[in-house]
């Protein structure tokens, strides 16, 4: 029998979360990773909600795109990899894109992939909405993940600071009221409902590229009010 060498800790499955802001490359690594383990030989199960591509489909903003499954209210995660197994199928990773539309009980779901099955489970997704506010299954991911890991590639504010909040535009102009999840995209034309990557001080001012652009203020003009 081998003996491991000393200080030897066998790799146990994880639940891992990378968060980031919209226009940051989630869904770049998500499909990034699948290639690396199905390139070896590994066998994954991809889950996604309402991506940009359409229903059942994982994309990203470079054109890359394949084959999800779309997860829907009610939906038992767990269930459907014990399913898929227990029809002889194989599961060695799971990647779950667009994880903050996600029911806090299928974060619990995926956390039991990893306990019970030892599987290893990758969630994508944005942690907070367009009012800064914890989407709920982004919320249950930081409670329960093994890691959170933030994407080092950064997504640029109209000013060029580091983009830290999601905003969301009606004509150019950010809006704060409506509900929380309306699929949009970065890419919408002006009369659309879209989303812009603004940092902290822009978003706290309600202050984005064609508004900014309207305005023309001065760099040194200072804020006025308290918000």
């Amino acid at each position: 029998m081998t003996v491991p060498p000393k200080g030897f800790r066998p790799s146990m499955p994880e639940l891992v979360f990378f968060s980031g802001t919209m226009d940051c490359g989630k869904s770049t690594l998500a499909l990034q990773i699948e290639h690396n383990r199905s390139a070896r030989g590994l066998a994954g199960m991809i889950f996604t909600r309402d991506d940009r591509a359409g229903e059942g489909k994982l994309s990203s903003r470079l054109g890359l795109v394949t084959d999800a499954v779309e997860v829907v209210d009610g939906h038992d995660l767990y269930a459907h990899v014990v399913d898929h197994l227990s029809q002889g199928g194989r599961v060695d990773y799971v990647i779950a894109d667009e994880a903050q539309f996600l029911a806090p009980d299928q974060i619990d779901q995926l956390a039991r992939v990893v306990d019970d099955l030892n599987i290893d489970v990758y969630a994508f997704g944005i942690t907070t909405d367009f009012r800064s506010k914890l989407f709920p299954g982004s919320q249950r991911l930081v409670e329960l993940a093994d890691r959170v890991e933030v994407l080092q590639v950064e997504a640029l504010c109209w000013c060029g600071a580091r983009a830290t909040h999601n905003a969301r535009t009606v004509g150019g102009v950010m809006v704060v009221e409506g509900a929380q999840v309306v699929i949009g995209d970065v890419a919408q034309s002006p009369d659309e409902i879209g989303y812009e990557v603004l940092c902290r001080r822009h978003h706290r001012r309600h202050m984005t590229a064609a508004t900014a652009r309207a305005a023309a203020l001065s760099p040194d003009v200072l804020p006025v009010s308290s918000g």
